[in-house]
């Protein structure tokens, strides 16, 4: 760990510092030397003179154990710090360098806290995986300079804090691959192997034995929405239903469903693996429908991981939109599309329950709109939409003439 810690120190006026402000990242870089007038970054114009400003940033060598333990700081530090500290989601990079991106928090809190979440954060530092800096200004509020604790609070090695540039990519994107979204069943399963839970194991070990890219004879569509259709599809096409994650994950998804967003996602992505053998087992006897596939766990996963509007959205055509190699792709993919009122009124009425994601598309019109747009960038092969605000009859009998002219049944 300490040569990991010197090897980020050795780079450190490289990075690039990302804090969410109003669900959307505001940047500042570091310099050894200060060039030209001092100019205060956006993040620092509504601190207070008598405010004081900290950072912490996860950098674990091991990616399981790092996100983890970035996902209990938040609760550990809502709990310890004093009433009216400032709590933000902040992030470190250096520009287009994957794999570099470190998660952490900005705080921010009166100067007559400082001695306590100063005690606080030294505690921390001593015994996790994390980087603390601190943050003071000059006289006239216009030069800041961060402090960085390595080693010792005592004897911090000092930066001045620069305003930097929007980079070209959102941070996130950087870390994305084999993280926020998984292209391998090895990736998945490397990341679940290190979760203490010998059922998940036995999954991934069952589905590394068998042969999950395979040119089936029969067409089978992934179908992005409503339960009520894809039955009646069933039934219309004398088809095979099958629904991801498949049903028997379904007694640990609430258990993920509490893990961190790494652990999370892998255990979806295994989801789609599985549910990728059970339409090879299925697609020799009848046309096989998945109530949801990997273009949901990727939508979801991207619309997530990146904040702010559309456009911090990986570009189209990107890495991260491609269809994993190893993983059956469907014939045809349909995605329902359907008011965000209705929506809700229809949930409603059928007393079904929502993910903690599905909540946030209710609520937040930007998740809404990210989500909606990486859908219809993820290939392989792409969305086709279909309204599903008619009558449940004449959807129907709009998706099965998508399916017969595209499939020919």
């Amino acid at each position: 760990m300490a040569r990991h810690l010197k090897l980020l120190v050795q780079r450190w006026s490289s990075r690039v510092f990302s804090v969410e402000v109003d669900a959307a990242p505001r940047y500042f870089g570091v310099r050894e030397q200060l060039r030209g007038e001092p100019v205060p970054p956006d993040v620092f114009s509504e601190v207070q003179k008598q405010d004081r400003c900290y950072s912490l940033l996860v950098c674990s060598g091991d990616r399981v154990t790092g996100d983890r333990f970035h996902w209990e700081l938040r609760d550990r530090l809502q709990t310890q710090l004093p009433p009216g500290s400032g709590l933000r989601s902040m992030s470190s990079f250096i520009p287009d360098q994957k794999g570099s991106l470190l998660k952490g928090y900005f705080l921010q809190s009166r100067a007559g806290n400082s001695s306590l979440i100063e005690d606080i954060l030294t505690d921390l530092e001593q015994r996790n995986p994390v980087l603390v800096c601190s943050y003071s200004q000059s006289e006239d509020g216009q030069q800041w300079t961060q402090c960085l604790w390595y080693q010792s609070e005592e004897n911090p090695v000092r930066f001045c804090v620069v305003p930097s540039e929007t980079p070209k990519h959102h941070p996130s994107v950087l870390n994305m691959i084999n993280s926020d979204v998984f292209y391998s069943l090895e990736e998945a399963c490397d990341v679940l192997k290190q979760v203490h839970f010998k059922n998940i194991k036995l999954s991934c070990n069952i589905l590394h034995n068998g042969a999950l890219i395979e040119s089936n004879k029969c067409f089978h569509f992934h179908f992005v929405g409503k339960t009520t259709l894809t039955e009646s599809l069933r039934d219309s096409l004398g088809a095979t239903l099958l629904r991801s994650p498949p049903q028997c994950l379904s007694a640990w998804r609430g258990r993920f469903d509490r893990e961190p967003p790494l652990i999370r996602r892998a255990f979806y992505a295994v989801g789609n693996y599985i549910t990728a053998e059970q339409i090879n087992q299925e697609a020799s006897k009848s046309p096989v429908i998945v109530d949801r596939f990997w273009h949901s766990t990727a939508a979801y996963a991207i619309a997530t991981a990146v904040t702010g509007p559309v456009s911090n959205l990986p570009h189209e055509g990107a890495e991260v939109y491609r269809w994993p190699g190893d993983l059956l792709q469907p014939s045809l993919v349909i995605l329902l599309t359907l008011d965000p009122e209705e929506r809700k009124r229809r949930l409603r009425s059928r007393g079904l329950m929502k993910t903690d994601e599905e909540e946030e598309l209710d609520h937040n019109k930007l998740f809404r709109l990210r989500v909606e747009e990486a859908y219809r960038r993820i290939g392989g092969p792409a969305c086709t939409a279909l309204d599903a605000s008619p009558s449940a009859d004449l959807v129907l009998q709009q998706a099965l003439l998508l399916i017969r002219a595209k499939c020919h049944l």
